[in-house]
């Protein structure tokens, strides 16, 4: 295994050009289990240049090559999967039984299927007297967030791989130690030097240099909206392709003919789930106001299952948040909604009982929250949950599109088709209906505020891709 403190450069371990470093800390324990390089400028325009220079030889390697080569990664980070469960269970907190299958599972299976994208693509299409090509966009620089990290990493690098793109990656600096495991099966794999770099280090520092790169074509940014109008702004003054993923506020429809004592329970983990730092979390539960006393007794009857505790602790589904300055962000906004007049079902700003060590959030309800309150309109981040009632279909739309959001979303009704029409009236980029399955191949992203473009599937390798028209 490579030490963490040296940085991926031109297919090689390197010393950062700068001194400090990043403590990696266990979220349940609050413990340091590692660190890593606060990576320089400097350092980024290394891997700028190595990622450029390895830009012309890569694009050139036959398609079948570089899914072949993407698809050994995938069986390297396979072969160490108990690890990797282990290692984001302690940077992250979620609970281990959750991780093996969201956060390394999910990255697995995304990047087989990025490598077969070889095959099922369609690369050439013809157009009258022209023939239509997708060539790479050339060097991405990929920036993830901390709540998903080797799947958001993964979603990012294997399709930009694929498309014949070259890589620098920026992984989160408070859950980095995953992105070095892939870094390690990467190398071993043999993938030419350049093709990918790993620099980590802070979004202002590190993550700025990047997006300002004039020999960076494309930034693809998952993470708060924000950072997201931050790298909007440097990648416009060389005009670089600008793909985002970020904050959301999703709301979970109950029409009045749902079956709501399976509704409610799995919208509480629709909005609890990964202790509420999905970006997609389902935070906003919308019910029939004269059903508002019967949700409430199905939400309190289904909360003791997500009691927050130990991350290694079998059946655990909720664990700690990712640190400290994240646990006191929510608890700042539970104290905002008891301010501003919601009324606390459930949970509250105090810590767990019995947890004392650790960034730990009691599992949170409010009722009667209306929709102009702070915590019906902006991101949490965590488990909280806010119970909004209304009195028509209309209204219930009219709620569910009114934030600046619209990353995900979920209908709940016996009437299956009415429930589609409700769900497509949502301005938001991805709905559930029913509980639907989720779907890794389905398109990814949203409306509004919420970003530009897609990932996974077919839609997430076009995002890397160029078009260009050959007439003949």
């Amino acid at each position: 295994m490579a030490d963490h403190d040296k940085i991926y450069i031109g297919g090689k371990w390197v010393a950062s050009t700068g001194t400090e470093t990043i403590d990696v800390v266990n979220s349940a324990t609050e413990v340091i289990i590692d660190s890593v390089p606060a990576g320089t400028p400097q350092d980024v325009d290394a891997a700028v240049e190595a990622a450029a220079a390895a830009f012309p030889a890569w694009a050139a390697t036959p398609r079948e090559q570089r899914g072949a080569l993407v698809a050994k990664i995938g069986e390297a980070l396979a072969a160490r999967k108990d690890e990797l469960a282990e290692l984001i269970a302690q940077e992250l907190g979620m609970p281990l039984s959750l991780a093996a299958g969201v956060q390394v599972g999910l990255p697995i299976s995304a990047i087989a299927s990025a490598a077969n994208s070889v095959e099922t693509f369609e690369w050439e299409t013809e157009m009258g007297n022209s023939l239509i090509v997708r060539e790479p966009v050339g060097v991405v620089g990929a920036i993830t967030p901390w709540n998903y990290p080797l799947f958001q990493i993964v979603l990012k690098v294997a399709s930009a791989l694929v498309a014949g793109c070259t890589v620098v990656l920026k992984p989160s600096e408070v859950v980095p130690l995953n992105a070095f495991v892939l870094a390690e099966a990467i190398d071993e794999v043999g993938l030419p030097a350049g093709v990918f770099n790993l620099v980590s280090g802070v979004g202002p520092v590190v993550g700025e240099a990047i997006a300002s790169h004039p020999k960076v074509d494309m930034v693809s940014f998952t993470g708060s909206t924000r950072a997201g109008r931050r790298v909007m702004e440097l990648g416009s003054a060389s005009i670089k392709r600008v793909s985002l993923e970020l904050g959301g506020k999703s709301a979970n429809v109950l029409l009045d003919d749902a079956d709501f004592a399976k509704a409610v329970p799995a919208g509480l983990f629709g909005c609890y789930m990964n202790s509420g730092q999905t970006c997609s979390a389902l935070t906003r539960m919308l019910v029939p106001r004269g059903r508002l006393a019967e949700v409430e007794e199905l939400a309190l009857a289904a909360i003791d299952r997500f009691t927050p505790g130990d991350p290694f602790e079998q059946g655990r589904l909720l664990g700690p948040l990712v640190s400290a300055v994240q646990r006191d962000r929510v608890v700042g906004y539970i104290n905002k909604g008891i301010e501003e007049g919601a009324r606390l079902v459930y949970g509250g700003p105090d810590a767990p009982d019995g947890l004392d060590k650790g960034y730990y959030v009691k599992q949170t309800i409010f009722s009667d929250v209306t929709p102009e309150m702070t915590i019906a309109q902006e991101e949490i981040f965590g488990p909280v949950l806010s119970i909004i009632p209304y009195d028509t279909e209309d209204e219930a739309v009219e709620i569910a599109n009114g934030t600046p959001y619209g990353l995900a979303g979920a209908v709940w009704g016996a009437d299956t088709e009415r429930a589609e029409r409700v769900a497509l009236r949502m301005r938001t980029g991805q709905v559930d209906i029913n509980g639907a399955a989720f779907n890794s191949e389905a398109p990814f992203g949203g409306y509004k505020q919420s970003g530009l473009g897609r990932e996974r599937g077919p839609f997430g390798l076009e995002e890397f891709l160029e078009v260009k028209a050959v007439q003949r």
